[in-house]
């Protein structure tokens, strides 16, 4: 084959060629049909345009909005199902760690967690305390599935099951909702912990 030979015709090239053909057949049909409509001479007043783009874009917006709303709605059960299972191998890490240190050791980071004012922290080591002092009681033995539900279920037999309650909602509330841990929550959390030991 000489240098200057090239191929001339490939498929890439030819539908190039037709979609070419293509969009100037829709532009020549619709130069065609628009061509024919007339418009009044007061359609030519800055204003009336001005309002007709406002339209047009405020029409665009709502549109938009809604496709993405009906989206998220479509979508939501699926990154909600996502985000679960995400959430999950933390929520093992967390299990596994319950088993292997001692209410002690959990009060200990709890108050490590509280002087550094990371009260997230600090009410989840109590309510991994809390749920420590369960399974050494045998009340509730560990187990990676159980639910904070299940566990609020298991403390109704107990004589004083609102200490437990209080623990078990607020890490709900911490977890599974916008709620920021403040000094006060911590401060519920500390006291509902010692209503627990006082039992």
């Amino acid at each position: 084959m000489p240098a200057n030979a090239f191929e001339k015709n490939n498929l890439g090239w030819q539908l190039g060629q037709l979609r070419q053909r293509v969009w100037e057949w829709f532009e020549l049909k619709t130069s065609q049909t628009f061509s024919d409509i007339s418009l009044p001479s007061w359609w030519d007043w800055p204003i009336l345009q001005l309002i007709a783009k406002v339209v047009a874009f405020a029409t665009l917006a709502i549109l938009l909005t809604w496709i993405f709303w009906q989206l998220w709605q479509l979508l939501r059960p699926y990154l909600y199902s996502l985000r679960k299972q995400l959430r999950q191998p933390a929520d093992r890490v967390a299990k596994t760690e319950s088993s292997e240190l001692s209410v002690a050791a959990w009060l200990q980071r709890s108050s490590k967690f509280q002087q550094q004012g990371n009260y997230r922290e600090a009410c989840r080591c109590l309510y991994m305390a809390m749920l420590q002092r369960l399974n050494d009681s045998g009340i509730a033995p560990h187990q990676s599935s159980r639910t904070d539900g299940e566990y609020l279920q298991l403390i109704q037999q107990l004589p004083q099951p609102s200490p437990y309650q209080t623990l078990l909602v607020t890490h709900q509330r911490l977890c599974f909702s916008q709620t920021e841990a403040s000094r006060s929550i911590f401060d519920q959390c500390q006291q509902a912990y010692r209503d627990i030991e006082s039992t």
